[in-house]
C-alpha cells in the first residue's frame, strides 16, 4: 500500500522520517554508568588527581620553574598501563601543528601578530621536562606528542590503586598580547612591570571516562579543557614586592601582607563594600622600584579541577565577603591602575551578583572565593578569572566598555558553574559550557539591570546567523575545533534555545525545575549531551527531542508565513439579517469600473429615458422579507436543540489560517490577533502542529470579535529570520539610509571625534 503523500512530503530527503522522531539512535546508548533518565548510573565513576606543586617566577627572565608531586587514582574498571597529561604551553612550540594548520592570507593592512603567525613563532617557547620519576626516584618512560605528554607505567594501575609520581618542568612565559594563549605575561611599557596570569601552566591529567576513555586531543588554542577533580596544594614564589591571588585560599597571607593590609584583609571578611587590602597607592608605589628579594604564597584548594594564579606589582585588590545562599564567600578582584575607574565600583560587586544569581538557578556556590582580575582578556579557571575593562586615561570610559566589563566578568566568574563544576568536556562540545554559561549570564545580566543591552540570549539576535547559507553553518552539536563561527555557534545559538525553551516551550517553572536537577546531578561530575538532553525530558515530562533536534543537531532556520486567511462566519437563517448581507455583497460584486465611470459622466441610460421598458423587476426588492421566509426561520428556530440554539447565538467570527514553515525548523505558532474594537490577544499553539506535516498546516480559529489583523510571533521569541511574512494583512517596515555629505576636511557630516559621553559631559 502506498504511503500517503503528505507523509513522502514531510521531510524529503532526510536521513529520519520525521522530525517528531525521537533522538534515540543519536543519543549515546544508556548503561550502568548513566541512565536512561539523564541520572549518572548505579556504577558511575570518575577518576582523581590531586597535585602538590612549587612554582617559582623569574621576573627578570620571564621564565616559571616548577616542581610537582601528582598522585592519580584509578577509580575506573579499567587496568591503566600508561595515562596522558596535558603540556598546552606547547601550544607555542614551533613544530606543533596548531601553528600551521590555519589557512593564511594577505591584506591592505596586517597586525603584527598576524605577521608573526605567518613567518612563524621563533623557537624557545613550550615546556621543558627536567625530571619525570615515581615516588622512589626511578624515571618513568614518557614521550611527549605536542601538547600531550605520555607517561608508560612501571607496572599496571590496577582498578582502586593510585600512583604517586614526580615531574619537573620549566618555561619561558610566553607575551600573551603578541603571541595570544591562555597564559602569560603583559608588560606595560610606562613603567616597565609585568602583569602574569598564569593559566594552563602545569602538566596536568588529561580525563580518563567512561564514555570515551582518554580525552587526549591536541590543545590547539580553541577548543578549550577537560579536566580531573582532584586537591591542590601550591606554592608560588615569586619577587617580594608582587600580590599574588590564585584558586582556593592562601594560608599565610599573614606572612605575606603587611600589618594594616592584613588587618583590611579581615575587615573586608564583614564589609557591606569592597574594602581595598592593597591599595592603589601601594600598588603605584610598588611600581616604581623593583624588589630584589622573593617571598613564597602557599595556596590550597580541594575537588577543583583546575588552578590558576595572577602576579604582579602593580595590582590594587579588594574584597568584600558575601552570603550565597547561607555560605560565607570572598568576593575579590585584582586590577591595575589603568582600570581602577571601572573594577573598584563594579568588579567585586558584579562578582558577588553573579554568584547570587547563578546560586539561585543552578546549585549553591559551593567554593569559599570568587576572584575577577583586569588582565584585557576573558578566561575562567576554578575560583579565578581574568577579564578585561579599562578607563581612558583621564579616568573616563564608555558605556559599551562599562558594560562588556560587566558581562564578561558575569561570564567568565559563572564558568565557576560551568564547566568548572559541572564539569563537561570542553575540547568536544563548547556548547555545554559557553553556551549553558551564555545562558546563564543572560539571566544575571537581566537581574543585574532590567535594560542591560545583552547581546546573546534573546531570540531575534541569533536570527542574522541562522539566516547565513547553509554552507557557513554548522550544528550546535560540532567539534570546537571544526566550527567556523565560533561565537554564535558554541555561545549564542545555544545560549538562545535554552531562552526560547525557558520563555517559549517549558516555561519558566518546568524549565528552571529541570535545569537545576542538571546542575544538581551532574555537580562535581562529567556530563555529556545526552545526559544534559535527558535530564531536562526526564525532569520536566516535555517531550523535547524536536527541539533538540532542530536547534542543537540541525543548521535549518526559523521562518514560518501566514499564507492565507479566510473569514466566516454561521449563516443565521434569519432573513432579516442575512437579506441585508446578500444585498451588501451583491452590490459589492456587481460594481465595476465601467458603471462608474458612466454614472459620473452623467450617460443618459435607455430604461430611464424610455420608463415603458421598466417591468416587475426594476421595482421588485428581492431582498425584502417575506412572509414564507419569516414563518420557515421561526418553525427552524422552534426545532433547534439547546446546543445548536447557543451556537446560533453565539455570533462566532471562524478564521481559517494557512502557515508555511519555510524555514524547515518547527516552533510554536505564537499568533497576536488585533480586533476591530482596538483590543489585542495572543495564542500559543504548540510545534506538536507540524507533526502531521511539516511544511503546512492550516487551523481554524473561532473568535466573538471581528479581527482587523494577525501576527506571528509579537514578541520576537522564535528567532524567526523573515518578519515580513508574519502578519496578515502584510506590514512593511521601512530600512533607514543617512545622507552623506561630504564637508571641506573630507570627512562624513557628524563624525564625532570629540571622545566618549562621559568626556564631552566634563567639558
Amino acid at each position: 500500500m502506498a504511503a500517503p503523500a503528505i507523509l513522502r512530503a514531510q521531510n524529503p530527503g532526510s536521513n529520519h522520517g520525521n522530525r517528531f522522531e525521537q533522538l534515540s539512535y543519536l543519543l549515546a546508548d544508556p548503561n550502568m554508568y548513566r541512565s536512561a533518565s539523564g541520572v549518572p548510573g548505579p556504577k558511575y565513576w570518575q577518576q582523581k588527581a590531586d597535585y602538590d606543586i612549587s612554582a617559582e617566577l623569574d621576573d627578570e627572565k620571564r621564565i616559571l620553574k616548577g616542581a610537582e608531586t601528582i598522585t592519580y587514582y584509578n577509580n575506573s574498571p579499567d587496568p591503566l598501563t600508561y595515562i596522558w597529561l596535558q603540556l598546552d604551553e606547547n601550544e607555542h612550540d614551533p613544530k606543533s601543528d596548531n601553528n600551521s594548520f590555519d589557512g593564511s592570507s594577505m591584506r591592505d593592512k596586517m597586525t603584527s601578530r598576524a605577521i608573526n603567525r605567518i613567518m612563524g613563532i621563533e623557537p624557545g617557547h613550550g615546556v621543558n621536562i627536567e625530571k619525570c620519576a615515581d615516588a622512589a626516584g626511578n624515571a618513568l618512560k614518557y614521550t611527549i606528542n605536542q601538547t600531550m605528554m605520555r607517561i608508560e607505567l612501571p607496572k599496571t594501575l590496577m582498578p582502586g590503586e593510585k600512583i604517586r609520581f614526580n615531574v619537573n618542568w620549566w618555561y619561558n612565559i610566553s607575551n600573551r598580547m603578541t603571541l595570544g594563549g591562555r597564559g602569560g605575561y603583559e608588560n606595560f611599557a610606562e613603567d616597565n612591570n609585568n602583569i602574569y596570569t598564569m593559566a594552563q601552566w602545569y602538566p596536568r591529567l588529561a580525563v580518563y571516562s567512561d564514555f570515551q576513555g582518554w580525552q587526549n586531543k591536541q590543545f590547539t588554542g580553541r577548543g578549550e579543557f577537560a579536566l580531573t577533580f582532584g586537591d591542590f596544594k601550591v606554592k608560588m614564589t615569586v619577587p617580594a614586592d608582587h600580590v599574588v591571588g590564585g584558586t582556593g585560599e592562601c594560608r599565610n597571607y599573614k606572612e605575606m601582607l603587611t600589618p594594616a593590609q592584613y588587618q583590611r584583609w579581615q575587615q573586608a571578611q564583614s564589609a557591606k563594600e569592597p574594602v581595598e587590602v592593597v591599595t592603589l597607592s601601594e600598588a603605584q608605589n610598588a611600581m616604581k622600584n623593583k624588589a630584589g628579594a622573593k617571598k613564597t604564597w602557599i595556596y590550597e584548594a580541594q575537588n577543583v579541577r583546575d588552578f590558576a594564579w595572577v602576579s604582579s606589582r602593580r595590582l590594587v585588590w579588594d574584597a568584600m565577603g558575601t552570603n550565597v545562599e547561607g555560605k560565607h564567600v570572598m568576593a575579590m578582584s585584582y586590577y591595575g591602575p589603568e582600570a581602577y575607574p571601572l573594577y573598584r565600583r563594579y568588579s567585586t560587586k558584579v562578582v558577588a551578583h553573579t554568584l547570587k544569581t547563578y546560586s539561585k538557578h543552578t546549585i549553591a556556590y559551593p567554593y569559599p572565593v570568587a576572584i575577577s582580575v583586569e588582565a584585557a582578556n576573558g578566561m575562567e579557571y576554578p575560583m579565578i578569572c581574568f577579564n578585561y575593562g579599562r578607563a581612558e586615561k583621564d579616568g573616563t570610559y564608555s558605556e559599551a566598555t562599562k558594560n562588556g566589563m560587566i558581562g564578561v566578568i558575569i561570564h567568565e566568574v559563572g564558568h565557576n558553574f560551568f564547566p568548572m563544576i559541572v564539569n563537561s568536556d570542553e575540547r568536544q562540545w563548547s556548547w555545554m559550557d559557553e553556551g549553558l554559561n551564555t545562558f546563564c549570564q543572560f539571566l544575571t545580566e537581566q537581574e543585574w539591570d532590567n535594560n542591560f543591552p545583552s547581546r546573546r540570549g534573546p531570540a531575534q539576535r541569533i536570527a542574522e546567523y541562522m539566516a547565513l547559507p547553509k554552507d557557513q553553518l554548522e550544528p550546535v552539536m560540532s567539534n570546537s575545533e571544526n566550527i567556523v563561527q565560533f561565537g554564535p555557534n558554541a555561545y549564542a545559538k545555544p545560549a538562545t534555545a535554552l531562552n526560547i525553551l525557558r520563555e517559549t516551550i517549558m516555561g519558566r517553572e518546568l524549565f528552571d525545575y529541570a535545569f537545576k536537577e542538571y546542575s544538581r546531578r551532574w555537580a562535581f561530575k562529567h556530563p555529556t549531551p545526552s545526559d544534559f538532553f535527558r535530564t531536562m525530558e526526564d525532569a520536566s515530562a516535555v517531550d523535547l527531542d524536536w527541539f533538540w533536534r532542530g536547534w542543537f543537531f540541525g543548521i535549518e532556520p526559523v521562518d514560518i508565513a501566514i499564507d492565507s486567511v479566510k473569514w466566516y462566519r454561521m449563516d443565521t437563517k434569519n432573513p432579516a439579517v442575512e437579506n441585508k448581507l446578500k444585498q451588501t455583497s451583491t452590490n459589492a460584486d456587481d460594481v465595476h469600473i465601467a458603471q462608474t465611470r458612466n454614472k459620473a459622466a452623467g450617460v443618459k441610460f435607455a430604461v430611464d429615458q424610455d420608463t415603458s421598458l421598466q417591468d416587475f423587476y426594476n421595482k421588485w426588492d428581492r431582498y425584502a422579507v417575506t412572509p414564507d421566509q419569516t414563518e420557515a426561520y421561526s418553525k427552524m428556530q422552534a426545532g433547534l436543540t439547546p446546543d445548536e440554539k447557543r451556537l446560533y447565538e453565539s455570533k462566532k467570527n471562524f478564521y481559517e489560517l494557512t502557515f508555511s514553515n519555510v524555514g524547515g525548523n518547527v516552533m510554536p505558532l505564537i499568533i497576536e490577533w488585533t480586533f476591530a474594537d482596538g483590543t489585542k490577544e495572543v495564542e500559543r499553539i504548540s510545534a506538536y502542529i507540524w507533526r502531521h506535516d511539516e511544511l503546512k498546516v492550516t487551523k481554524v480559529f473561532a473568535k466573538d470579535k471581528a479581527v482587523t489583523g494577525i501576527r506571528l510571533d509579537p514578541y520576537r521569541e522564535t528567532a524567526d529570520i523573515d518578519e515580513l511574512n508574519n502578519s496578515w494583512p502584510r506590514q512593511a517596515v521601512p530600512s533607514r539610509f543617512e545622507l552623506f555629505k561630504m564637508e571641506g576636511g573630507g570627512g562624513p557630516r557628524g563624525t564625532n571625534n570629540s571622545g566618549n559621553p562621559m568626556q564631552r559631559a566634563r567639558q
